[in-house]
């Protein structure tokens, strides 16, 4: 039996990689590089976002055998990663 966490940790990373590949297909079809460049930037939001869930998710998963100290740098090392990804 497989674990609930697990099978919803690989599910969200198989949605996110169906839609960069939907992204990739679509951006072929419009063949402008204006309109691919906005789907691409469109897809900047998707992978922080996958990242946070699919982090949150593990967590969760593990809440029970991780002290709160570990969870809490768990956490800081997400939000310094997501710092770093996002800033301008």
């Amino acid at each position: 039996m497989l674990d609930k966490f697990v099978v919803s940790m690989a599910s969200l990373r198989l949605f996110s990689g169906s839609v960069e590949i939907l992204a990739a297909i679509w951006m072929l079809r419009l063949n402008q590089v204006d309109k691919a460049l906005a789907v691409n930037s469109a897809l900047a939001f998707v992978g922080p976002l996958v990242l946070i869930l699919t982090t949150t998710i593990g967590l969760f998963g593990m809440a029970d055998k991780l002290s709160w100290g570990k969870i809490g740098w768990i956490m800081c090392g997400a939000a310094f990663l997501l710092y770093g990804i996002l800033k301008k």
